[in-house]
């Protein structure tokens, strides 16, 4: 009998690991639902497995490139396949991080102040100049991270002069442009929604607290590194800041089922926008899942409903492509 949902994992970003893991979460929580859910790894034979298990109803989280820069959901429409989450422009607008910043910020978000730059910027016009220039126009401290990508990976909290060129050099290993931003301190926060048939729900904010300080690979994945608190402790006020922020960024960019919004909240209880995910994590130490607990909600059942959404969809849409 053919599998109800295919969950798509794995993949060859550097983000590969945190991928199976999220698919086999996931997977498990469906099967718990009453699913017959597949998880297949994402290669070479992935077209021709989808063409012989034809799903109900695909589940791509693949992080990085591929699973969240809309080329792998251009894919499932060719095959005519509905899937959970957004469609291939907006996750690609989503993505970008300094596309997804110009989108927010015209929803009336507040967002970081930075400039994006290609490696061949610092070859051609000389390195040295323009990082003097960085600093001189932005100040320190800096946030440098690649333009897309997520995990944090090759990105740095610059605080001198001096940390500025292996911060570039970090962040070129994972991009060939980077994102240079005003670094702003506060307590950092995750919101995370989901579409439901009353619209679009924002979740608990789950408040971050790095033990080294920065929430990078190590602090994501690694249990016991980083201090979480689901619900954050925000005041009643904030906190309805925060959710209202997640979900302007949600529907500015028109993405579609659930998203992750990763914000800093300053001293004045303001929240900045920093980057969107449409393929959140899933993992054990995962924000999302936080999220959904601290609601009171069954994870299982959230992602129950998300898969029947995505197969009303393909209902509605019989004579069509998949939306």
């Amino acid at each position: 009998m053919p599998a109800s949902v295919v969950i798509l994992a794995g993949g060859l970003s550097h983000e590969r690991d945190v991928s199976l893991r999220s698919g086999r979460r996931v997977a498990e929580a469906l099967r718990h639902n009453g699913s017959d859910v597949d998880v297949l790894d994402v290669g070479a034979d992935l077209l021709d497995s989808l063409a012989a298990r034809r799903p109900a109803v695909v589940v791509p989280l693949l992080h990085g490139a591929t699973g969240e820069d809309g080329s792998l959901r251009d894919v499932l429409e060719l095959l005519g396949l509905p899937y959970v989450g957004s469609r291939p422009q907006p996750s690609r607008t989503a993505f970008d991080k300094p596309s997804a910043k110009a989108a927010v910020a015209a929803a009336g978000v507040a967002t970081t102040d930075g400039v994006s730059l290609p490696a061949s910027t610092f070859r051609e016009l000389g390195a040295t100049s323009v990082m003097a220039a960085l600093v001189e126009r932005l100040g320190l401290p800096l946030m440098v991270k690649p333009t897309s990508g997520g995990s944090s990976l090759g990105a740095s909290v610059v605080r001198t002069v001096a940390e500025l060129p292996g911060a570039m050099v970090g962040c070129f290993a994972y991009g060939a442009t980077a994102l240079v931003e005003s670094y702003v301190a506060g307590t950092e926060v995750a919101v995370s929604v989901v579409e439901t048939a009353d619209g679009v729900v924002a979740l608990p904010a789950v408040e971050i607290v790095p033990d080294g300080g920065f929430y990078d690979y190590a602090a994501r994945y690694t249990a016991g590194t980083t201090e979480f608190f689901a619900p954050g402790r925000l005041d009643d006020e904030v906190a309805a800041r925060c959710a209202a922020a997640a979900v302007a960024a949600h529907e500015a960019l028109g993405l579609r089922d659930l998203s992750r919004t990763d914000l800093v909240v300053d001293a004045d209880g303001v929240p900045t926008f920093l980057e969107v995910n449409v393929a959140p994590g899933m993992t054990e130490t995962s924000l999302f899942p936080q999220a959904v607990a601290a609601s009171g909600l069954d994870f299982g059942s959230v992602w129950q409903a998300l898969v029947q959404r995505a197969a009303a969809r393909s209902a509605t849409a019989a004579a069509g492509p998949a939306r």
